[in-house]
């Protein structure tokens, strides 16, 4: 017998395919409040809450009744309304001229672990000992 509802104690899923869904945007009173990764939610970074997506995720939405697109990082849980798929900052929703209707079709694709440099990689290295 499957479970048809997803919990909050639910692991987070890396998500490899693209969401498409409808994007809302924080109201203003959560200006301050402390988000699921523990940093305070600042409407003026570019940031999102994801119900399924690990904190920390980067992600491309884009608008797609008019094209636009943000980068933005998973810093929060939600949204818990029916149909939306992630909740961005107003900056983020200005970024993708959604602010005016409060909602917009989006397409949310995770994006690609930043590309560590061979030598950013390794740890540096000692002179030889010279005993």
């Amino acid at each position: 017998m499957s479970n048809a509802f997803a919990t909050e104690t639910t692991a987070p899923q890396i998500t490899p395919h693209p969401v498409i869904g409808r994007a809302s945007y924080y109201a203003r009173h959560f200006n301050g409040r402390k988000t699921a990764s523990g940093e305070r939610m600042n409407p003026n970074q570019l940031t999102a809450a994801s119900k399924t997506l690990p904190l920390g995720t980067r992600v491309q939405v884009t608008n797609l009744e008019n094209g636009r697109i943000v980068h933005v990082t998973i810093n929060d849980r939600g949204p818990y309304v029916r149909g939306r798929v992630i909740d961005l900052t107003p900056r983020a929703a200005e970024a993708l001229d959604m602010s005016r209707q409060g909602t917009a079709r989006v397409e949310v694709r995770q994006e690609a672990d930043p590309v560590i440099q061979e030598a950013d990689a390794l740890p540096p290295t000692l002179p030889p000992n010279s005993n």
